[in-house]
Formats: structure tokens, sequence, C-alpha cells
């Protein structure tokens, strides 16, 4: 009889669960999703035509709230393995949600190794992998669309893999902790621009050309929130 779909998946007593990319659960809860935003949120997007691509693809979404993820897998059709801060993975019910939904964990604060082998894995077999390049939740003139520097994981993932990185913004998440947006009258309001496919060139594959790499990113990741409020006719709305 095959398990349940969220039967415990315990690290303590069963060691690092295997490699599980998305499927029928993360297609089950995306239509659901989809439904919840259709009733409450008017969402408007562009850009959105290199995200269908097939083959490895390193998609990275700026960050200002938890539901980002959420907003970017209802949006794009293809199935995203979401790399997720490995403090969501130790409580059982969001641990096996994340699993199920094809999830893998990092530890920000520990060895990210493991998390890089099992992206570069990922990439390889042609999923795509949804990484936040900020690291955390950010705002202010920490943001990346307000010019700041980001983490250096997805370059090396982009310079390891050979797999290009899509740049992608998602504005009015930050207005989600608050009931109105939810309610069903399309008050809630959502933007989501995806930028240009970009390649870490060869040299890349050391520090400097990392950094070189990264800064390339942000320069994109500045010029499509330029173009997102030109698109929209928004006002500065950045984190």
């Amino acid at each position: 009889m095959p398990a349940h779909p969220l039967q415990s998946i315990s690290p303590e007593r069963t060691g690092t669960p295997p490699s599980r990319a998305p499927g029928r659960f993360y297609d089950f809860w995306r239509v659901v999703w989809r439904g919840v935003f259709a009733f409450t949120m008017r969402v408007k997007s562009s850009g959105l035509g290199p995200s269908h691509d097939k083959g490895g693809l390193l998609i990275a979404v700026s960050h200002v709230r938890h539901l980002d993820p959420i907003v970017i897998s209802a949006v794009i059709r293809r199935r995203i393995s979401w790399m997720s801060r490995v403090e969501f993975h130790k409580q059982w019910l969001m641990r096996n949600v994340l699993y199920h939904g094809g999830a893998f964990q990092v530890d920000r604060q520990g060895a990210a190794l493991p998390a890089i082998r099992e992206g570069l894995r990922r990439l390889k077999r042609g999923e795509a992998v949804g990484i936040f390049p900020e690291g955390e939740l950010v705002r202010g003139l920490d943001s990346v669309l307000r010019g700041a520097a980001i983490k250096r994981g997805v370059c090396l993932l982009a310079a390891r893999s050979g797999r290009p990185v899509l740049p992608v913004i998602v504005l009015g998440t930050k207005e989600l902790g608050r009931i109105g947006p939810w309610l069903p009258a399309k008050r809630g309001r959502l933007w989501i621009s995806v930028g240009t496919p970009m390649h870490a060139a060869p040299e890349s594959n050391t520090r400097a050309g990392r950094a070189a790499f990264a800064a390339r990113l942000e320069a994109e990741y500045v010029r499509l929130y330029g173009e997102m409020r030109l698109t929209f006719d928004l006002p500065d709305i950045a984190p």
C-alpha cells in the first residue's frame, strides 16, 4: 500500500531523506493556491517566457516574505525544487510538506556544501531550482532591488552546472500579512517580472569570477525593477 503523502520522514531516525523531485503533491497545492489567488488577488506578470524553457534552470527570486515561493510556484508553469532553510525542516509537518513538495534544505549557518551538491544533482536532472540569492528576508537598503549585494551560492551553482540563472522579482507580498488582501474582493496586488537568462562565464568558477558574475546579477535586478515600474506604472515600492 502506498505511503500517506505526509508520512513522517525523520532525519534523526532515517538520515537525510533521498532526493525527491516535485510531483503530484506539488501540483495539487499549486492548483489550490492558484484558486486562492484567483479569488483574492490581482496578479500581473511580465517576461514569463524563459521560465517555461526545459532543462536545468536556476530561478533566483528577490525575497521579502516567506510567501514568495508560493506566489512564484503558482505563476510559473514549471515545477520548482526550492532550496529552503534548514530551520523550516525541524518541525514534523513542515518538514514533510517541504519534502513531498520537492524542496531541499540548506544550512546557512553551517556546511552549505550538501545543499550545493543537491542543487547540482537536480540541475543535472533537468529540474528548475528555486533559490533566494539574498539568503534571507531583506528590505530597505539591504534589498538587491536597491543595489545591495547577493550571496555567492547562486553564482557557484551557475558556474559548476553551466545552467542559466533567471532573475525574478515579486512585489506585493509584504502586504500579505494583513487580512484585507485575502478577502474575496481582489484587493490584493501582486506583480512578478522575469528577467533575461544569464550564463556564468567559464572563469566564474574562481572567487573573482563569481564576484564578477554576482555584480552582473545585482545590476540586472536593479534594471529589472526599473523596468517593472515602467511596465506596471508603479511607484517606488521596493521593499
